[in-house]
């Protein structure tokens, strides 16, 4: 039986993952994931493409209180109080958010070496790419079948960024269920298409550092996609009932 193995969320997009037990998957996906983001002086977003390191800071959002905890051991935290607009380019379509007043744009711009502003995206969904899904799913057998090919030995699953890792389906089988609604504990979901990747999964996510040719080794064995440029590895979807998950839930394609 198909089973979830792992719940991976942060309320910072481009932050360290944390692994709760359990979500709550609402209609625009998990409650406060990726609810700020880090943007630079122009106002563009300062992500994992531009700056690996980022993916060593740990975040926790809870009660409107935001901690940052940084490799040297620092904790920067406080009550989050909107400041200024701002509207942000999310993947060609604008979304607009707010800067997070209190300390932590100075802390990550130092760790950073660079001006960075902290914000918080308005609405539900937070910044996240709701064109393309508000839920992820990825398969450990995908992963183990990318470490067999490429020789690489164990993947670990966080270089994806997924929000479901699920266990004891085949290798890839994720992609047949492409157009059909999934029950993951109490929710369900309807997946509707792949995801494409980039450079962020050639990084190991404990250092930060170019490691394995993600790419290059998934496109070696699986191909292109339709468009004969997007190295796929993963899927895509949206809420179609919100519930909890909890990790060993039952995964069940209807």
């Amino acid at each position: 039986m198909a089973t979830v193995s792992q719940l991976s969320i942060t309320p910072v997009k481009g932050l360290a993952l944390s692994h709760p037990d359990v979500v709550h998957v609402g209609p625009r996906g998990v409650a406060d994931n990726r609810r700020f983001y880090v943007i630079d002086e122009e106002g563009r977003r300062y992500g994992l493409l531009r700056d690996a390191r980022l993916a060593l800071v740990t975040a926790s959002f809870a009660d409107g209180h935001l901690a940052l905890g940084f490799p040297d051991g620092a904790t920067i935290e406080g009550e989050v109080r909107p400041g200024e607009r701002v509207v942000t380019d999310f993947y060609g379509r604008d979304r607009t958010g707010h800067l997070v007043d209190g300390p932590w744009s100075d802390a990550l711009s130092a760790y950073a070496g660079r001006a960075v502003r902290l914000a918080e995206a308005d609405g539900d969904g937070g910044a996240i790419d709701r064109l393309r899904g508000t839920v992820s799913l990825l398969s450990q057998a995908s992963l183990d079948e990318l470490g067999r090919r490429s020789g690489h030995g164990a993947v670990d699953g966080r270089r994806f960024r997924m929000l479901f890792q699920v266990d004891g389906v085949a290798a890839h089988e994720e992609d047949e269920w492409i157009g059909r609604d999934v029950r993951i504990g109490a929710a369900v979901i309807r997946l509707h298409d792949r995801v494409a990747r980039c450079a962020i999964t050639t990084r190991n996510p404990g250092t930060g550092q170019v490691d394995f040719d993600t790419l290059r080794e998934i496109k070696a064995y699986r191909g292109a996609g339709a468009n004969g440029k997007d190295i796929d590895f993963g899927v895509f979807g949206e809420v179609v009932e919100p519930g909890a998950v909890n990790v060993g839930d039952p995964v069940e394609p209807l």
